[in-house]
């Protein structure tokens, strides 16, 4: 069905969790929480989705976005760890932790749109007007999640450092 392995089931079926769970997270929370158990559960299926690329993919570049993607996974959730950015950890972890989900956003969304429905898909190639403007979509929905998420940060804690009358 779809055109997809039995390995690339794994590989996505492994992954698709991660997606529900990064909404839930940032629509309660407004980022990533790595040190919560929605958060482990992410950083487990997109361990999963990501390890499993190198063995499903047939183009060079999704081997990139998935090293990428593994890269900024585990940066997002060590950089909270260490003491060395201090109170910038928050703001890289945020930033790193919402690009791993835009990069499982754009191939999933991607392949969806070039597979369903079955046999006659929504977007018939790479350069589909339908898929380039998903994917557009999909930057924006980046470039401004990131700067309210960047402006949240810094008024919480502009509210936690600054003591109240």
């Amino acid at each position: 069905m779809f055109g997809i392995s039995p390995l690339g089931w794994l590989h996505t079926l492994g992954s698709l969790p991660a997606i529900p769970l990064a909404i839930w997270m940032l629509v309660r929370h407004g980022r990533i929480v790595p040190r919560s158990k929605a958060g482990a559960a992410y950083f487990v299926f997109m361990l999963i989705g990501g390890l499993t690329v190198f063995l499903v993919a047939k183009q060079p570049v999704s081997n990139v976005i998935a090293a990428a993607t593994l890269a900024l996974l585990v940066a997002g959730f060590a950089v909270g760890r260490i003491s060395v950015p201090g109170r910038a950890a928050r703001y890289f972890e945020t930033i790193f932790l919402t690009m791993t989900v835009f990069l499982l956003l754009v191939p999933s969304v991607s392949e969806t749109l070039r597979r369903v429905p079955d046999g006659n898909p929504i977007a018939a190639d790479p350069g589909s007007p339908i898929l380039l403007g998903a994917l557009g979509t999909l930057t924006v929905l980046l470039i401004l999640g990131l700067a309210a998420q960047i402006l949240y940060l810094r008024r919480t804690t502009r509210q936690v450092s600054t003591p109240r009358a």
